[in-house]
């Protein structure tokens, strides 16, 4: 499945695109993880906005990007989610080639920091991040930081 990929800021989010990923946000994060926290955590104003629609116009990848010193010391990543309706066709791998290419283009070629799920460690991995903690739990749900030099 190809994706149309637009980057923004925030302030340059229609509302229609705020919603969608709100929503995509809470339908992984929240529902589907069974997990209640406080998604929107006042850090989206801050970030960058990497959005993936497919052909029909459905959001179905999204992460958010932050310069060097908003989350981390390092540029990092955030908020990597796909559509339950679109996993399979390999669009983790691509929201995360994408995030990572905007991060350099953006911020330019420096370190990306990412609190990973622990779970997906191995999938991180595959892009040349390395953990450098040992782990720790956020919102009831393992966690590991992790660096890509």
């Amino acid at each position: 499945m190809t994706l149309h990929w637009t980057t923004k800021p925030f302030e340059a989010l229609t509302l229609a695109e705020l919603y969608a990923l709100l929503q995509l946000r809470s339908e992984v994060f929240v529902v589907e993880q069974t997990c209640a926290f406080q998604d929107i955590d006042g850090h989206d104003q801050s970030a960058y906005h990497l959005l993936g629609y497919t052909a029909a116009g459905e959001l179905a990848a999204y992460a958010r990007l932050f310069e060097a010193g908003r989350s981390y010391d390092q540029a990092s990543i955030g908020r990597v989610v796909t559509s339950p309706r679109h996993r399979g066709a390999g669009l983790g791998r691509e929201l995360l080639r994408q995030a990572i290419g905007q991060c350099e283009a953006l911020f330019g070629v420096q370190p990306i920091k990412i609190g990973a799920q622990q779970y997906l460690r191995a999938f991180y991995e595959s892009f040349g991040f390395v953990a450098d903690d040992e782990g720790y739990l956020e919102d009831g749900i393992p966690h590991v930081h992790m660096v890509r030099p």
